[in-house]
């Protein structure tokens, strides 16, 4: 028998109890006030995250869109009542039921309703952005069943629905009555229930949010207890990294996520931090590296023989790379999980794990059973043996170096076009580096640059033959999974599937861990995946990131306990506040 709860866990039970006071990882004691102002480098011409039209920053849709349930970040995946104070769901997890808080409210007061709830799943499931879609092709019906609660019913098995459902964000039905939801203009900014509204913007230039005074939550959902506690947050928008950082250096910029270990060990002894008034903070996390590198397009021509891609790899000089980069104490990613539990084992494929693979044998790259790791070269900059095994690759694959040049039995030369964005200084420098590598196999490959729009439309439409690829993945995958590299995203257009994989084993890996009633066979799954993927040879993956590097004002400070998430989405700024000395 179902029964109401506070919370539900993707397994097992929620680590806070029914009468939790705030998250572990929240200062309940924070004071109110202050102001964080972070950079961005390119642009934008949308507020509206929840539509598919326009270029919207990354961080609006989490900071305008709250749900029914929130995500603790200090759990694999546990969500709590926030919309919703309760939530209902039987052990097959079939259906799931929200009951409303009664003072649930949009920032501009009125009620947010039952008939909200269910037009935003319609609306956003039919005609929003392509990361709800998926969700709702599997929703058999919505109904309501009492006066502030509704059902909604799946047509799949799928344990993790009954979570996503809670997460899909609120809008406001009245506002879009008269609109064109689908093309709506920058000006039409969407009404939600969230903490935070916009209150000034420029396209391309800023977009600064208010905290609302009036937040319905506060003192309700003991979920939101010691968040959202900064009176302004300012994002500014630079065309490239040195005017960013510039703006940092003189303090218009208050926080600074940093990224290159190099200038952060070197350039950061600026006056504000020799002052004491800017702080450098290092910050540890538990979460999956994730995939960052350069993704090749399986449905062009040259990458979709494994043994090109598997040849790329080889003539990608990591450690030259990253000795060059980062001075080289950056750790490589190893695989889609690494630096988690849910990554591929070392060695062959064994228990579960094998049990999942054995049945695609004849379909799957057989390293993927009997092991892959990536080439390692020995630093040097010449890279003899990865050079030796591409060219020896490239050679099977049906290519010679014929008068210098790579080409084909015809006399074609091979070469592709690797598309980056105008002012990512880092990824052109280790391109450059890279088409110095290819040149010592007769390759020559075309470097284009585009602007944030241009870039948009081209991988949108998977114009591209390589690019630079950047892939979050957490220590609970699940239906999104399907969108990065599921073989029906393969080609919807502005799809997360960049590398175009369509693998019957990838779509059984994910369908076996979305329906696992055990933790051991989740792993299994996960790991199984982990393996299609990596000895797929599809991203030149680079380095890691396990820790965070962010220098900020000294009066902006975050609580001491770290959730196992790290710096995530749900942690800065949400828990982030301002006290002067």
């Amino acid at each position: 028998m179902a029964e109401p709860t506070h919370g539900i866990a993707m397994y097992g039970e929620p680590a806070l109890p029914q009468d939790f006071a705030h998250l572990p990882y929240a200062n309940p004691d924070a004071p109110t006030g202050g102001t964080m102002v972070t950079s961005t480098v390119g642009s934008f011409d949308s507020l509206n995250p929840f539509i598919t039209k326009g270029s919207v920053h990354w961080q609006l849709r989490f900071f305008m869109g709250e749900g029914l349930m929130a995500r603790s970040l200090d759990e694999p995946f546990t969500v709590y009542g926030l919309l919703a104070e309760s939530i209902e769901t039987p052990e097959d997890r079939s259906w799931v039921e929200f009951t409303l808080r009664e003072e649930a409210r949009f920032s501009d007061g009125s009620p947010v309703t039952v008939e909200d709830v269910i037009w935003s799943y319609e609306t956003l499931g039919t005609i929003g952005n392509g990361r709800y879609r998926g969700f709702y092709s599997k929703v058999d019906s919505i109904e309501q069943t009492g006066d502030r609660s509704l059902r909604i019913t799946f047509n799949v098995e799928d344990r993790e629905l009954a979570l996503i459902a809670g997460l899909r964000p609120i809008l406001q039905k009245t506002q879009w009555e008269d609109r064109d939801f689908e093309n709506a203009s920058i000006e039409e900014i969407p009404i939600t229930s969230s903490p935070y509204v916009i209150t000034n913007y420029e396209a391309n230039r800023f977009i600064e949010f208010t905290r609302n005074p009036n937040y319905w939550a506060q003192d309700v959902a003991p979920f939101v207890n010691g968040q959202h506690n900064l009176d302004t947050i300012r994002i500014e928008f630079f065309g490239d990294e040195v005017a960013a950082f510039e703006a940092f250096k003189v303090g218009e910029i208050n926080s600074n996520r940093e990224f290159n270990v190099v200038r952060w060990e070197t350039q950061y002894d600026t006056a504000l931090i020799t002052s004491g008034d800017f702080v450098k903070s290092v910050l540890p996390h538990s979460r999956p590296s994730g995939m960052r590198g350069f993704v090749m397009n399986t449905r062009r021509d040259q990458f979709d023989d494994i043994l090109v891609r598997d040849a790329m790899m080889h003539a990608f000089n990591f450690e030259f790379i990253n000795d060059t980069i980062t001075g080289g104490v950056q750790p490589r990613i190893t695989s889609y999980f690494s630096n988690s539990p849910l990554a591929m084992q070392d060695g062959p494929a064994t228990g579960r794990v094998l049990e999942f693979l054995e049945p695609f044998a004849d379909d799957i790259p057989a390293d993927a059973i009997t092991g892959y790791a990536l080439p390692v070269s020995d630093g040097s900059e010449r890279n003899r043996a990865g050079i030796g095994a591409a060219l020896d690759l490239m050679e099977q694959a049906g290519y010679t170096i014929q008068n210098g040049v790579m080409s084909d039995s015809d006399g074609t030369p091979f070469t592709f076009d690797i598309l980056l964005e105008t002012n990512s200084t880092e990824n052109t420098a280790i391109i450059d580096i890279y088409v110095e590598s290819l040149s010592r196999l007769g390759i020559t490959p075309t470097v284009t640059s585009a602007d944030t729009a241009q870039y948009k439309e081209r991988t949108d439409t998977y114009n591209f033959d390589m690019t630079y690829y950047q892939r979050g993945v957490s220590l609970s995958p699940g239906n999104e999974q399907y969108l990065y590299w599921g073989q029906d995203a393969a080609n919807t257009e502005g799809g997360r599937n960049m590398m175009g994989v369509q693998s019957p084993a990838i779509d059984a890996m994910i369908n076996r861990l979305l329906t696992s009633d055990s933790q051991d066979d989740f792993v299994a799954a996960t790991r199984a995946m982990d393996r299609l993927l990596t000895a797929g040879r599809y991203v030149v993956p680079i380095y890691q990131w396990n820790i965070s590097r962010i220098a900020h004002d000294k009066n902006l400070r975050y609580p001491d306990t770290m959730p196992i998430f790290g710096d995530w989405p749900g942690w800065q700024p949400d828990v982030w506040w301002y006290a002067e000395d």
